[in-house]
């Protein structure tokens, strides 16, 4: 690891809160079998790695890389904060240099709340205006995280106006076997149904009877009871088994 990577993972271990630290990593599931199987925690607050990233704003893609290595997981988020900073201030050559090392160290993308934080910011920002097939490729990956990347990264396209890679990529996920793909895809949808209601409906005519309960709860969040009942009471299709 680089001086400076040492140096900004030393700034956040300074500020570390170990009792913190235990509540979190009960609240990422990291015992044996769960989704976070072995993350470890300093027990920082996200308010407090973004104050701490202002002061290491120049690290270099070689420092990020390294960050990125760490076990610990408020490593990991100021290292990916690091990065859709640099993004953002960005010539458009090194925003492509910036999305393809992100791409390349997806591995690293390994908790919802990173995918989150970085998939829309920076690879959603990115294929604004490109070619989205690598979205695709992830959906496709059977890799729960890079999954989850593929469908929260169409955030940005979504405030954008544009919905068609967010509703191919429900229907490409709809029967996936885990939660946290449900709740990407239902929060995504739901999305789309505060720009345009009537897209979601659509799609959840299409759809709603297939879905995984947790997908279509949080896609009808926002309904009215009425439209809820309508959703949540239809005839439901046998899913395959996960």
């Amino acid at each position: 690891m680089t001086n400076a990577a040492q140096a900004l993972c030393a700034d956040l271990d300074a500020a570390a809160d170990p009792e913190r630290a235990r509540h979190l990593q009960r609240f990422f599931r990291t015992g044996p079998g769960e989704y976070g199987e072995g993350d470890r925690f300093l027990g920082l607050r996200v308010p407090q790695v973004r104050a701490i990233v202002r002061d290491h704003r120049g690290l270099p893609l070689s420092g990020v890389a390294g960050v990125l290595a760490s076990p610990y997981h408020e490593h990991r988020q100021a290292a990916l904060f690091v990065l859709v900073d640099r993004y953002r201030r960005s010539a458009p050559a090194e925003q492509e240099t910036i999305a393809r090392f992100y791409i390349d160290q997806l591995d690293a993308v390994n908790s919802w709340d990173l995918v989150d934080g970085s998939a829309p910011q920076l690879l959603g920002e990115h294929l604004l205006s490109r070619d989205r097939a690598v979205l695709y490729r992830l959906a496709r990956s059977g890799h729960l995280w890079r999954q989850r990347v593929a469908v929260v990264a169409t955030f940005r396209f979504i405030r954008a106006g544009q919905f068609d890679d967010t509703l191919r990529l429900a229907e490409l996920l709809r029967d996936h076997p885990h939660d946290l793909i449900h709740k990407a895809v239902g929060w995504m949808l739901r999305e789309i149904g505060k720009r345009d209601l009537s897209v979601e409906e659509r799609f959840l005519d299409r759809h709603a009877a297939h879905m995984p309960r947790t997908m279509l709860r949080y896609a009808i969040e926002r309904f009215s009871p009425e439209r809820r009942r309508h959703y949540l009471h239809a005839p439901r299709a046998d899913r395959p088994r996960a």
